[in-house]
């Protein structure tokens, strides 16, 4: 069966660094879109990041950029979201997404894991 397995989480203090890894198992990775989600709690996930199926081309929500690099090993069907100078602010359940979508032109998540709480305390 399919699996994204995140881990990676944890506590920081704000200016630190953290790295999530996200495996995938049971579909074609490598064809695959791939996001980084977050929620708050009491709101919706957002995208965080997200990297076309052959790793050229990466995209950035604002309140990230310069501060996140999201990158995938695709012989190892894992992807890492690298998160330097953490702020409060990024204390979230973080998540992986699968889109079968190479170019990620297009919206629909089909695959989700399961979670991996970070906390950034000031």
């Amino acid at each position: 069966q399919v699996q994204l397995v995140e881990s990676g989480g944890g506590s920081v203090q704000a200016g630190g660094s953290l790295r999530l890894s996200c495996v995938g198992s049971g579909y074609t990775y490598s064809s695959f879109c791939m996001d980084w989600f977050r929620q708050f709690p009491g709101k919706e996930r957002e995208g965080v990041a997200t990297i076309t199926a052959g790793g050229g081309s990466t995209y950035y929500t604002d309140s990230v950029k310069g501060r996140f690099t999201i990158s995938r090993v695709n012989a190892k069907n894992t992807l890492y979201l690298q998160m330097n100078s953490l702020k409060p602010e990024d204390t979230a359940m973080y998540y992986c997404a699968a889109r079968p979508s190479p170019d990620c032109s297009t919206a629909g998540v089909r695959y989700w894991g399961q979670g991996t709480q970070v906390t950034v305390s000031s």
